[in-house]
């Protein structure tokens, strides 16, 4: 492979890769433009290497292939339990998707490359706040169970008052203990 090409996809991969990563930093999300450009870079280059090396051209789909089992295993990294729920998964599929653009640009499917930035981008900047708007318009019919934890301190002398005083607020505000 020419030197030019080579460093043109693997240039195309580290620019997409920094436009997903600067609007996941810009919104302040787990990962941002470094780690979403070497994702992509990296992605890039191990597709590259197949093309470059004597015997592993046909091996392009089996490295493609690890290349998405890796990237995967770094997305569970960032994903992350809080209590009951969990935070992190569209950072995961973002990373992921990063990866995709690098196998696309080093592929040499540099224009599929581009459009599909330009849609991870427009989807992470539009559709959270389209997931605000349906859950605002779902059925509050629905009972939500959440669990909390209290931790309260006060001198023994007051232990009952206190204890009287949370139940009260608890149940007046339709919680149960």
């Amino acid at each position: 492979m020419d030197w030019k090409v080579f460093l043109l996809r693997v240039a195309v991969a580290l620019v997409l890769g920094a436009l997903i990563g600067a609007e996941r930093q810009l919104r302040q999300r787990l990962t941002g433009l470094r780690t979403n450009a070497l994702v992509s870079t990296g992605a890039c280059l191990f597709v590259l290497m197949t093309q470059g090396v004597p015997g592993l051209a046909g091996d392009a789909s089996r490295i493609a292939a690890y290349v998405v089992s890796g990237i995967g295993f770094l997305g569970g990294g960032v994903i992350m339990r809080d209590g009951l729920s969990v935070r992190g998964l569209s950072t995961a599929a973002s990373i992921w998707s990063t990866g995709a653009i690098g196998v696309l640009a080093g592929s040499g499917f540099i224009l599929a490359a581009c459009m599909t930035t330009a849609l991870i981008v427009i989807a992470n900047l539009f559709l959270p706040a389209l997931g605000r708007v349906v859950d605002r318009h779902t059925s509050g019919e629905a009972e939500q169970e959440r669990f909390y934890q209290i931790s309260v301190s006060c001198e023994a002398r007051n232990e009952a008052l206190v204890r009287m005083q949370l139940l009260q607020r608890m149940g007046d505000n339709r919680l149960n203990l």
